[in-house]
């Protein structure tokens, strides 16, 4: 088919919902007949370890020579190292219960293509039940695709993308609000954390909160679908920090000391800075950090103290919420 962009000619793959094109960096829709929903490949087996009741599953992409004109991003594999260490040493999480994907794997199941992510969003919630913990986190490039069934307020779906995403494809809101959202049994929580471009609503969830307009305050908007269709869980809860921006600011991509992800920096800085944290003091301190405007990296502990750079790739100016729910967000502790 043909990029509708640039007008290059696409190889679509079976199954596809969109497809990336190499010579724009431009999304286009794979218009097939019927509902478009796939069945995610079976993660069961793939990733070896105990089923922990904390489990976690982090993705960072440099994309080092695989975007024609784009740069290679300095930051998502010390953003999936650091998660690692603060999930692990600060929350309890099992070292064999983080899987970590990334384009630097010399392990086949380990690199961060599109199905091998699918597998394991499917690991991730594989079994939920009552008391459970799970993280996602992704560090690398999101994309937006004009929105066809009209389920997104905006008018558009997001999508993260994987390190074949010009070969297979980005994978889009819906099938990761039907992946790891859709299956979370009452009791068992997901969080996630998305330090990508166009990722403010990448989970597809139902209620946003952000700071107003004047920024004096935090405020829940709706962003059930039009269509009516249902975005939630099966009665659990799923939240997502992400960030927006104005579209004017330009990402940075580049340093060449050692960098971490602005997103994720201001994530994990807010989680040592508040210890016993409310989802509203976190997002206030994230806030705080971003609007400092620097690029120097001061997080702690073995892995973060080597890192000195924060560069924004994703460029994002504010940090903002998305829930399965409302909540009272000064009320409410954060708990992993």
């Amino acid at each position: 088919m043909r990029c509708r962009h640039c007008r290059a000619s696409l190889p679509v793959i079976p199954g596809a919902r969109a497809i990336q094109c190499a010579q724009c960096n431009g999304v286009t829709r794979v218009r097939r007949p019927g509902n478009g929903r796939l069945v995610p490949p079976s993660g069961g087996g793939y990733f070896p370890g105990p089923r922990s009741k904390k489990r976690a599953v982090l993705i960072g992409i440099t994309y080092a020579g695989m975007r024609r004109g784009g740069g290679q991003l300095r930051g998502p594999i010390n953003d999936v190292k650091c998660m690692r260490y603060m999930l692990c040493e600060r929350f309890g999480f099992p070292n064999d219960a983080v899987v970590m994907l990334t384009d630097e794997e010399r392990d086949p199941r380990k690199l961060a293509t599109k199905e091998n992510i699918r597998r394991a969003m499917d690991w991730l919630v594989q079994g939920c039940s009552y008391g459970d913990s799970l993280v996602f986190h992704f560090s690398g490039l999101g994309v937006q695709v004009e929105d066809e069934d009209g389920d997104e307020v905006d008018g558009y779906d997001e999508a993260i993308c994987p390190m074949d995403s010009f070969q297979q494809g980005p994978i889009l809101d819906d099938e990761i609000n039907e992946a790891i959202v859709r299956p979370l049994v009452h009791g068992a929580k997901l969080h996630a954390v998305v330090d990508a471009e166009h990722s403010s609503t990448v989970l597809d969830l139902p209620f946003l909160c952000r700071i107003s307009r004047k920024g004096s305050n935090w405020q829940w908007e709706d962003h059930r679908p039009p269509t009516g269709a249902y975005k939630g869980t099966s009665g659990g809860q799923a939240i997502l920090f992400s960030g927006c921006s104005d579209g004017e600011k330009r990402p940075t991509l580049l340093f060449d000391a050692p960098t971490v992800g602005a997103m994720t920096h201001s994530f994990i800085k807010a989680v040592e800075c508040e210890p016993r944290a409310t989802y509203g003091r976190l997002l206030t301190t994230m806030r705080a950090v971003m609007r400092e405007g620097g690029v120097n990296c001061n997080l702690q502990g073995a892995i973060g103290s080597p890192i000195r750079r924060v560069a924004n790739f994703s460029g994002v100016q504010e940090p903002q919420l998305s829930c399965s729910q409302m909540l009272d967000i000064f009320r409410t502790p954060f708990v992993l």
